[in-house]
Order: structure tokens, then C-alpha cells, then sequence
């Protein structure tokens, strides 16, 4: 009896005859030809193979504590230093102070004669060195006919090792000329010296301010006393021979309960 499937299946076409010089095909794989593979079971479906696991890295050990610490690392190297540059320019030395003869000056020295004892010219500033003697009268004619109305600051300078060793300095500024002038007076270790309250009342604390750090005595001041330091105070700080760590060792004792230094 014959097969229907078989009949129904078209014929095959027949192969194309190859060109010589081409090589076989492969031969079919057994299971392809029909046939059973070696180690297998006829009837029963191929064995899969088994998929391929990548290997892990092998897991570190437990850390030693007596194991010794791996080494550090070498320190980078220090960047190469910089070559130094040119050294900078030296300084200009301050321009020295210059004798100075122009109206102002004349006026004074008409008026007054060898108590102005120096007239100089320093980076603009006029100044007038005087005799300390005659500078009531010369603060009264600055105000009155030089219309230098304001008294900026009144100090002093400590020279130790100079004769007359106080220069006491006025500064002084005029509103209506918009001009300043310095007045100079050299004064000794225990020189008196006037009051200059009655022409600028801004003196007042000022020389009190003076007399307080250097000592200088002003005659004639409204209220001459300390104004920084206690009245018990003993020595002026701003002189040169005070020593900048010294004190009132009774005055420290007696007021603070300390001894003096600590």
C-alpha cells in the first residue's frame, strides 16, 4: 500500500552539476543523515550542554593583624624651586629737609627776629623752629595775623642725648588761606614753657596729654594734671629712658594686688 504523503511530496530538483576544481561539502552530521550520535539513545532528544560559567577571583583571606603594613609609597618628588628673581630696587631716601625763605617767613622773621631760629621746607610742609621762649607771642600773631585759626595737634619728641631735649611741635592749619604750618620749640629736661590755652582752646587737653607722657610743664594751663595715667603715677612713658616694661610697682601693688610684671 502506498504512502500518501509520499505522493503528494514534489520531486527534488536535480543538482547542478559543480565545476571542477570545487571542493566536497562536508559530509552531513549524523544527526542531520538520520543517524544516532555516539553515547546516545536512539529515540530520545540530544543532551544540552552545560553553559559556561565565567571563573570568579579568588576571594582574600582574612586580614592578619600581626601581619606588618605594606610599605607606603614613595613620596613624589618635590617640584624643582623657582630661581630667584632680581632683588627689588632700593629705596629712594626721603628728600632732606630744605631751608625755606618765601613771604610767610619774611613776615615772621620781621616781626620777630632771632626767635625764629630755622625756617624749612619738608615734603611741602613749612615749618618755623623757634624760640621757646617767645612762643605765646608767636602763637598769638599766628592766629591773629596769619589767620592760622585751628591748632590740629600739639606733641613733643624725646632727644635724650641732645642739650635741649624736647622739641615741642604745633600744627597748624588756616581755613581762610587753606595752608599749614609746623612751629618747632626746643625745650630742655625741666623747661618750662607758656601755655598755648588762651589762642587755641583745643590745647587744653592736648598739653595736658604732653605733660602727662613727657613731663613738660606748661605755665599758665587752666588745669595742668594727668590725663591718660592715675595722679599717683610715677615716670613718663613716652620718654626714652622710660623702660617700656616698667611700672608703678607701688601703684600696681596697691591697686591691682599684684606685683608689677605679672
Amino acid at each position: 500500500m502506498t504512502n500518501d504523503s509520499e505522493e503528494k511530496q514534489p520531486p527534488r530538483p536535480a543538482e547542478a552539476e559543480k565545476p571542477a576544481g570545487t571542493p566536497a561539502a562536508p559530509s552531513a552530521s549524523p544527526s542531520a543523515s538520520g543517524g544516532t550520535p555516539p553515547g546516545e539513545t536512539p529515540g530520545q532528544p540530544p543532551a544540552l550542554s552545560a553553559p559556561v560559567v565565567p571563573a570568579k577571583p579568588p576571594v582574600a583571606g582574612p586580614v592578619n593583624p600581626s601581619a606588618p603594613p605594606p610599605p607606603a609609597k614613595p613620596a613624589a618628588p618635590a617640584a624643582p624651586a623657582k630661581p630667584a628673581g632680581p632683588p627689588p630696587p632700593p629705596r629712594e631716601a626721603p628728600p632732606k629737609p630744605a631751608p625755606l625763605d618765601n613771604d610767610l617767613v619774611k613776615r615772621y622773621k620781621a616781626r620777630f627776629g632771632g626767635a625764629i631760629v630755622e625756617a624749612l621746607l619738608d615734603r611741602k610742609q613749612a615749618i618755623l623752629v623757634i624760640a621757646a621762649d617767645r612762643l605765646l607771642e608767636i602763637a598769638r600773631f599766628s592766629r591773629e595775623e596769619e589767620k592760622f585759626d585751628l591748632l590740629t595737634d600739639l606733641t613733643a619728641v624725646d632727644w635724650p642725648k641732645r642739650e635741649k631735649r624736647f622739641d615741642l611741635v604745633l600744627n597748624l592749619y588756616s581755613f581762610p588761606k587753606n595752608e599749614r604750618l609746623r612751629i618747632k620749640a626746643l625745650l630742655g629736661e625741666n623747661e618750662p614753657v607758656a601755655s598755648v590755652e588762651s589762642v587755641w582752646p583745643t590745647a587744653n587737653w592736648l598739653e595736658r596729654e604732653v605733660y602727662d607722657m613727657f613731663g613738660i610743664v606748661f605755665e599758665g594751663h587752666s588745669n595742668l594734671k594727668r590725663l591718660l595715667l592715675p595722679e599717683e603715677w610715677q615716670g613718663h612713658p613716652l620718654r626714652k629712658d622710660y623702660d617700656i616694661l616698667q611700672q608703678d610697682e607701688a601703684w600696681v601693688r596697691e591697686n591691682l594686688g599684684i606685683e608689677s610684671g605679672q
